[in-house]
């Protein structure tokens, strides 16, 4: 084939289109189509074939219908709702790490999970590892990517180190997943209300907290997509090391953060904590909300009035302050903590007016009975001066 006729080569010159030619030949000998090509050079992802070709399948869906019992209708919902693009029964997009999937599958089933909790469990696992493989591949390209690297060099790196170190993954999401489920079960409990049932209490009493950057979409429209990125990364790395048991980081999303505690008064404390952590990051202003109340826990995230409640307990609060409900500054008490009224609101979705409070951390001073003013919220302070 004549890839200069046929537009692959436009643009390029010297050992740059020598280069590219090398690789469109060489993929051309491992059953890459002309096709395939084509629209690889038009998407700018010509040098990752032979990684895909490194990760690619060798079976249809039918055929491991065949060699494991698992029905090909099945596996092809499982692949969707992993987030995968579409494929037909005979479509070879499945590996031989699917055979073992599907045999594990099956062997849930046999054990007694229905369909139903298989593709809740699939779900949640797709939308974890979409955004694990995301971030892994980010890092695979700035730790492997060269200045001055011609494609075919990065083609042949890539899919050497796709080949050599991918295995090398799976011990490290296994240990991961193990950590955790051990982590859920020390804090799950089965007692005689679940064993009348026959199921498992998913409903707790639980105090629930948002904390979120004040102005984060007027942010985006100010500074640069990476540097926005970075923002959001750096919050949900001050999330996780402020966590301490008993408090819970359930999920950051942007420029958010989810935060539950069987106990408010560790959860107060922590956000408190991510309060200050952002601060002296030179962060953009964080506010949090907290309230307590019934939680229902489902494919890993909770859901219920409590939840709702400090979503809009959130959206009353000023930058840089924590507000809470009643019975969070009821049940947190004054280990530690200086509460101070902050009005009725009407909040969306709540009927009448609700008590809110502001807490800050004690001032050690007023411990001896010495009085001293409150410390004034760093954001108005700002916004005088």
């Amino acid at each position: 084939m004549d890839y200069g006729a046929e537009g692959m080569l436009d643009g390029l010159e010297g050992e740059e289109r020598s280069a590219r030619e090398r690789l469109l030949e060489r993929l051309h000998e491992d059953g890459f189509s002309d096709e395939q090509l084509a629209k690889a050079v038009e998407q700018d992802r010509l040098v990752l074939l032979p990684v895909d070709r490194v990760l690619g399948g060798t079976r249809s869906a039918q055929e491991l219908e065949q060699e494991t019992g698992v029905p090909a209708a099945l596996l092809i919902r499982m692949r969707r709702l992993l987030g995968l693009p579409e494929a037909d029964p005979g479509d070879r997009v499945f590996t031989d790490d699917d055979v073992e999937a599907a045999r594990a599958t099956k062997g849930f089933i046999d054990a007694g999970f229905d369909e139903d909790r298989i593709i809740e469990i699939t779900r949640v696992l797709g939308e974890g590892m979409a955004r694990l493989a995301a971030t892994i591949t980010a890092a695979f390209v700035e730790t492997f990517l060269k200045a001055g690297d011609t494609e075919d060099e990065v083609a042949q790196r890539f899919a050497t180190l796709a080949e050599e170190l991918t295995p090398a993954v799976a011990p490290i999401l296994n240990a991961a997943f193990k950590a955790q489920l051990r982590d859920s079960v020390e804090r799950g409990m089965i007692g005689r209300d679940q064993l009348e049932a026959g199921e498992a209490g998913d409903e707790q009493e639980l105090a629930v907290c948002f904390a979120d950057i004040v102005g984060f979409t007027r942010l985006g429209g100010r500074i640069e997509v990476q540097e926005l990125g970075t923002v959001a990364g750096r919050l949900a790395r001050l999330a996780a090391s402020v966590s301490e048991a008993p408090v819970r980081l359930i999920k950051t999303i942007g420029d958010a953060a989810m935060f539950v505690s069987p106990e408010p008064g560790p959860l107060v404390k922590v956000a408190l904590a991510l309060v200050e952590a952002v601060e002296e990051e030179g962060l953009p202003s964080l506010r949090a909300g907290i309230a307590y109340g019934p939680a229902l826990l489902r494919a890993g995230d909770y859901y219920g009035n409590s939840v709702n409640l400090a979503s809009r307990v959130t959206g009353a609060a000023r930058p840089g302050s924590v507000l809470c409900t009643k019975e969070v500054r009821d049940l947190a008490g004054d280990d530690g903590l200086q509460w101070s009224s902050a009005g009725r609101h009407r909040l969306k979705g709540v009927s009448g007016s609700t008590p809110l409070y502001r807490v800050r951390r004690a001032d050690p001073a007023s411990r001896d009975g010495t009085s001293r003013k409150p410390r004034e919220d760093r954001s108005r302070k700002r916004a005088r001066s």
